[in-house]
């Protein structure tokens, strides 16, 4: 494998992270936009797409595969729980 093609095993690996912390944020500010006003998108997308990576590379290391539906399904409830905490408990 060269590096080119290592370039893009490790994108498609953090792709489901970074379309969980682009997706996720933009469609809770078009449901509830009065009330995520004073919250920024950047910090909400920021701290989804750290913590899509985290649960990523945490899947990886206990299963020992990528791609498997557990680390999906954990990528999906943490990035949930986040973007709850941070918008409407967190606030900062």
């Amino acid at each position: 494998m060269g590096p080119f093609d290592a370039l893009i095993h490790l994108a498609n690996f953090f792709m489901p992270a970074l379309a969980m912390a682009l997706l996720l944020p933009s469609l809770a500010r078009l449901v509830w936009w009065r009330k995520l006003r004073p919250v920024g998108w950047g910090l909400m997308a920021r701290r989804v797409g750290l913590t899509g990576v985290a649960v990523l590379v945490a899947g990886l290391v206990l299963i020992g595969r990528d791609g498997a539906m557990a680390t999906y399904a954990a990528l999906v409830l943490a990035s949930a729980l986040v973007l709850w905490w941070t918008a409407f408990k967190g606030r900062a």
